[in-house]
């Protein structure tokens, strides 16, 4: 059987087309119960009058059919496993998957779980419940009507399975359809239709064995909320947003919400090259991190300055009032930003609307309210660029000293926080296991088992290679080919070798793990490893990009077994001049898999003649002319503080933390790597000029560098920033005699006016464009890592296939498909650098439990209240508070209040008496963990020396407290307690 489905739809010259659809309904599609007599069914998915659900308004066995909001708005509801025998329409999970993909994704694991018994039934191609859309009705209405045609009929259809004289003898309740929907129109029309028909949180809260299930329930609002007076300006609507986007009344772009003070973001918007300022809870306006805004650009003489003050939200209870020191703290800002130097002032704005919410799940920690036996609570989000939430939860008592996932519902006007609900418990606080999962569910790191699907296609064991495999490849076993990786690595990329040729030149050859050949183009573990993008590293721990399999066996280069390799090999003279270049696959054998530390050890012992030694020494001897002709062409040398954890086996909790250590072999095999990337990348490009793919370092605008010129101008150095040639050369000079480790910081500061490299495809931008600024090179990518980046793999593919290798096939010469691909491994990586920050950080917090050192450090930055200390010996960098916190609650904090320190804003300096703070002097600090806050533990700077009275701790192996107050370790459990 056989419709017809007209629309009309207007052209872009507008003419009026008039499109007929066919469209086929049948009699055959089954309703999926085992009540019917009448269908036929399909025995997979099947609903059942096994799983009874017992709810006080509907006492009697029932199926439910699901609205597309419910779905939309209680998806965490439904992922727990307590509804079963759920209807899902045809129409539901089509604007689901129009709406949401997240959720589409979400939803469709429950229905493929057979345990759960959601049943997907056709009702857009059966001939008794296909509804068309009427004249002058809107799409929505049309779907609304549908879902309640369907209803209706399986209810008819169900009682008349069930009127039979054998059911009747069974003793059995008839089982009934409710329909769930949280549209009060749909509701009432439901209702008029002799629908049974119910709220989604009515139904939840009517479940008798499963009291707990509310408070997963999405919030909205909260009752005897419309009460409350607004908090907020109103939103513009989309229609008014749009409007006003056309006319160039507002503009558009992403929100970022600062971490230092919760009154202050950014809005990053393509024409403005700094973005635009917002300060100020109403000028921010409920915007959440990530979501795309609209914002109206306040007139010129009412821009601002950024915020030099470190603001942080405390003391948030349930009861929602503001109190009035916040109302201080945020006056106070803003008169000192009204009062900022007009050439600081930067474009400043207020958002006026939202264009769309990039709302998630947050992991966090629950904060009670002050009033007994309530529901409602505070959530503290672990992002500190998250606003805390409000829920209702009535298991606060268990959640206590639990970090908890929360997600966001609304944001009413009248609310100071947004509205959320319970999602799920992580474990228990300061656990290593829960604390390593907080940071890949903040960080967005997937990090689930592999699938048994993509578990299918890895190479099945034993793995031998074939003598057809050896006749496919260059065989180079019997060269002394070794890699040098850090201690403990199992995931070895790369490995090199260098011989000397009879004409008097030398070979060398970087070959790296051939993991293309086991991942193909297109299958469950390609689209796994490209949707991952990269392995991401925290301390202690690995998240795979690919399974362990090939990860840390297959395709590991590691010493005495033979394995796949993608070989790069250059004849080149001793003074690094490359003469000739080819590219292969082979097969290699390591004769040695080392440590920086044993290679180093190695070429630095004369005694050692080996093989080995011969090729480490030429191999070294190479990078060093390589590295100083890629510093004379402008190649950036920058640093970071970077530390080490020796991490305990058992309880991974750490036992030791150092810097980093750099040796020459670390710069061997960063500049062989360097250069196997830009010959393959040269390669590459030339073969695919349109698809290629690359990594660019783009230019940092001027303003960028602004800090570090101020920084530098105030130790008398002049750093120029027109080429990287020249700021090269400037930060060479920025060398001080009398503090060794300042040079060491002007990089640190150099590094950070920098941009984010990241990946591209060739034809999408000019050849100019394709410069990598750090690196000084005209053209660069990635080649050398693809057991940890998903990008080499593409690389590869692109490489075998321009040697003839491997085959070509259509998505690797897609150029929209591989921007695509592009944009996800770049915000992957960004977010894998951000995770394992967030690691180090953690462990430090770890290490430093229970114990105060006393530390040499340097001030890096001097802010209006605080200055940035950095300690070398450990790479931390932590904040020492000059302005005394207003809740002190001891002795020794009373005294600092009274301490006047004095900002300089000309100098960046801060005075108090004859001490004055300049950045990059040297200072000693008193590291300690303050665990106060056990959502945020930080680390505490203490000013040791210079020694300022009544604000420096005193230098005895005890800190010196006043008589009245308690020892340091009983005041702290005290305080616990209180909180």
């Amino acid at each position: 059987m056989q419709t017809l489905r007209e629309f009309t739809r207007k052209t872009k010259r507008g003419n009026i087309l008039k499109i007929v659809r066919e469209h086929y309904l049948r009699d055959d599609i089954g309703c999926g119960s085992d009540l019917c007599q009448y269908c036929f069914q399909n025995e997979v998915y099947q609903l059942t009058s096994n799983h009874d659900i017992k709810s006080s308004l509907f006492k009697f066995p029932h199926y439910i059919v699901l609205d597309t909001n419910v779905v939309l708005d209680q998806i965490d509801v439904l992922e727990e496993d307590v509804l079963r025998n759920v209807i899902v329409l045809t129409t539901v999970l089509n604007e689901v998957k129009h709406k949401s993909s997240s959720i589409y994704k979400r939803f469709n694991e429950i229905i493929h779980d057979r345990k759960r018994n959601f049943y997907v039934f056709v009702n857009e191609h059966h001939k008794d419940t296909y509804a068309d859309r009427e004249p002058d009705e809107s799409a929505n209405d049309r779907n609304d009507r549908a879902i309640r045609l369907a209803a209706k009929w399986y209810d008819s259809h169900l009682q008349t399975s069930q009127d039979s004289k054998a059911f009747e003898r069974s003793g059995r309740s008839v089982t009934r359809v409710v329909l769930l929907t949280d549209d009060a129109g749909n509701r009432a029309k439901a209702e008029a239709e002799g629908i049974l028909v119910a709220t989604a949180a009515d139904y939840v809260k009517s479940l008798e064995d499963y009291p707990l299930l509310i408070d997963k329930l999405s919030q909205k609002t909260f009752e005897n909320e419309k009460q409350a007076l607004p908090q907020y300006p109103p939103h513009l609507s989309m229609k008014e947003i749009l409007e006003g986007l056309r006319h160039k009344k507002l503009v558009q772009g992403s929100f970022q919400a600062s971490r230092e003070n919760y009154l202050e973001g950014n809005v990053n918007v393509e024409s403005y090259e700094k973005g635009i300022l917002i300060q100020g809870r109403e000028s921010l306006n409920r915007a959440v991190d990530g979501d795309i805004v609209a914002v109206e650009l306040l007139p010129e003489s009412e821009w601002s300055a950024p915020s030099e003050i470190v603001l942080e939200e405390k003391n948030v209870y349930a009861d929602d009032v503001p109190s009035e020191e916040r109302e201080e703290e945020e006056m106070e800002m803003l008169q000192q930003l009204q009062a900022a130097p007009v050439e600081e002032r930067t474009p400043t704005g207020r958002i006026v609307g939202i264009v769309r919410r990039k709302w998630r799940q947050y992991c966090g920690i629950l904060q009670p309210s002050l009033i007994e036996d309530t529901t409602r609570h505070i959530f503290v989000p672990a992002d500190r660029k998250i606003p805390r939430i409000r829920i209702e939860t009535r298991q606060a008592a268990n959640l206590q000293n639990q970090r908890i996932v929360v997600t966001i519902d609304s944001w009413p006007r009248n609310s100071r926080y947004p509205h959320g609900h319970f999602v799920r418990s992580l474990g228990a606080l300061g656990n290593m296991v829960t604390e390593n999962e907080v940071i890949l569910l903040e960080h967005d790191v997937p990090h689930c088992k592999f699938s048994e699907e993509v578990l299918s296609f890895l190479p099945k064991m034993p793995w031998t290679i074939t003598e057809e495999d050896y006749a496919k490849r260059v065989d180079l076993r019997d060269l002394c080919i070794c890699s040098v990786d850090p201690p403990g690595c199992t995931d070895i990329d790369d490995a090199l070798h260098c011989r000397e040729l009879p004409n008097g030149n030398l070979e060398v050859g970087v070959h790296i793990a051939d993991v293309s050949h086991f991942i193909r183009p297109g299958n469950a573990l390609d689209k796994e490893a490209a949707a991952r993008g990269t392995t991401v590293y925290l301390v202690g721990k690995r998240i795979d990009m690919v399974p362990e399999l090939l990860s840390s066996n297959l395709c590991s280069l590691v010493g005495g077994e033979e394995r796949f390799a993608f070989s790069v090999v250059w004849e080149v003279d001793h003074q690094a001049n490359i003469l000739s270049k080819r590219f292969h696959k082979s097969v290699i054998k390591s004769k040695r898999a080392m440590t920086y530390e044993e290679a180093q050890a190695i070429i630095d012992d004369e005694s050692q003649t080996g093989e080995i030694a011969k090729s480490l020494r030429h191999l070294n001897s190479l990078a060093k002319i390589l590295k100083k002709r890629r510093m004379d062409n402008g190649a950036l040398v920058l640093a970071s503080p970077e530390i080490r954890f020796q991490v305990d086996s058992e309880t991974h909790e750490p036992l030791e933390v150092e810097a980093k250590q750099m040796r020459d072999t670390n710069s061997m095999v960063e500049e062989f790597m360097l250069l196997a990337n830009i010959s393959v990348a040269q390669h590459i490009a030339a073969e695919f000029t349109e698809c290629a793919v690359l990594r660019r370092h783009p230019k940092p605008p001027t303003t960028n560098f602004d800090p570090l010129i101020k920084a530098a101008r105030y130790q008398g150095f002049e750093v120029v920033t027109d080429t990287g040639l020249e700021l090269a050369h400037s930060l060479d000079k920025c060398v001080k005699a009398d503090n060794p480790y300042f040079n060491t910081m002007i990089r640190i500061l150099a590094t950070r006016c920098m941009m984010q490299a990241v990946y591209f495809i060739s034809g999408s931008l000019q050849k100019e464009e394709f410069f990598h600024y750090g690196l000084a090179a005209e053209i660069y990518t990635h080649f050398t890592s693809p057991i940890r980046r998903y990008s080499d793999i593409m690389v590869h593919r692109l490489l075998a296939a321009s040697i003839g290798a491997d085959s070509t096939y259509a998505q690797l010469l897609d150029r929209k498909s591989n921007e695509e691909i592009c944009n996800n491994l770049n915000y992957r990586h960004k977010m894998a650098q951000y995770a394992g920050r967030a690691s180090v950080a953690l462990n430090t917090h770890m290490f430093f439990r229970g114990k105060e050192e006393d530390e040499e450090g340097y001030v890096l930055f001097v802010r209006k209240n605080a200055l940035q200390v950095l300690i070398p010996k450990y790479g931390l960098e932590g904040t020492l508070y000059l302005k005394s916190d207003k809740d002190g609650k001891d002795g020794l904090e009373r005294t600092k209040s009274e301490v006047i320190f004095t900002f300089n804003e000309e100098d960046h300096t801060q005075r108090c008496g004859n001490v004055i703070f300049h950045s990059f002097d040297p200072v000693t600090v008193r590291l300690s963990l303050d665990s106060t806050n056990v959502q945020h533990e930080k680390l505490v700077f203490k000013l040791v020396k210079p020694y300022i009275k009544g604000f420096s701790v005193e230098t005895t192996t005890e800190v010196v407290t006043p008589a009245n107050a308690q020892p340091p370790a009983k005041k702290s459990k005290k305080h616990k307690k209180k909180k």
